[in-house]
């Protein structure tokens, strides 16, 4: 298999319970290039740490109207920080992306499998402009050459960049982008449907509004047939949620 010039296949080969050979790859040629999702660190703040965040966090609860002595908010800085570090636990990273499994197509390089997608896959994030949440649907699509993801793991991947300080279009060049350099396939297409709270709770206060992303790697950007079959698999995935 062609591999680019700063991807070096480990040569891990392992054996799931149904015999199925996996292969995982690492990028580390380059450690400044490594992608975001390989970097497995979790976080670790120290108690004295949160404590403090804790004792900021109630200082503007209050100083915005807050009463913090109320069975209801005496510990309310405490969860907001608790489910705010949930939230973005996508910067911890994902080892289980690092396995592809090896499909049949050992043809040479126009060997293809028929497009794979995945979705609807429901997604939650923070804007990082106001820290405020935007949420919606993802689908994901990609054409197979010698190597295929499981399919849980095209939703661990949507999650993984969502569940960060982000943006709607980021989210989609990371998703996209990283489908191509784990996978090498022919093609990839994204597209993402969101809700802004940003736009909904301030601002324009625009209740109603939606966002929509799309984007192309490979043989989408190059094929209006390709992209259009895509397409016609989100319509009919929004048609069958509104049933």
């Amino acid at each position: 298999m062609a591999h680019s010039d700063e991807v070096r296949d480990e040569a891990r080969h392992d054996h799931d319970g149904n015999g199925m050979r996996t292969t995982s790859r690492l990028l580390l040629e380059d450690p400044d290039e490594t992608a975001r999702w390989e970097e497995v660190a979790p976080r670790r703040i120290p108690e004295a740490q949160w404590s403090r965040f804790e004792g900021y966090v109630g200082e503007i609860f209050q100083a915005f109207g807050m009463d913090l002595d109320t069975p209801g908010t005496v510990r309310t800085p405490e969860r907001f920080l608790r489910a705010l570090f949930e939230a973005t636990a996508g910067y911890e990273g994902d080892p289980k992306l690092l396995t592809a499994f090896p499909t049949e197509c050992r043809g040479g390089p126009d060997c293809s499998i028929s497009q794979i997608v995945e979705g609807p896959i429901s997604f939650f994030a923070l804007c990082e402009h106001h820290s405020l949440p935007f949420f919606g649907m993802a689908h994901v699509g990609y054409v197979a050459h010698e190597e295929i993801i499981g399919i849980s793991k095209l939703t661990r991947l949507v999650r993984l960049f969502a569940r960060r300080f982000t943006v709607q279009e980021r989210i989609g060049v990371e998703v996209a982008d990283t489908l191509v350099r784990l996978l090498q396939p022919h093609g990839v297409a994204v597209h993402l449907e969101a809700m802004h709270l940003c736009t909904q709770m301030r601002g324009v206060r625009e209740e109603h509004s939606r966002t929509w992303t799309s984007f192309w790697r490979g043989t989408y950007e190059s094929n209006p047939e390709m992209r259009s079959e895509f397409l016609d698999v989100v319509r009919q995935s929004k048609l069958l949620r509104s049933t």
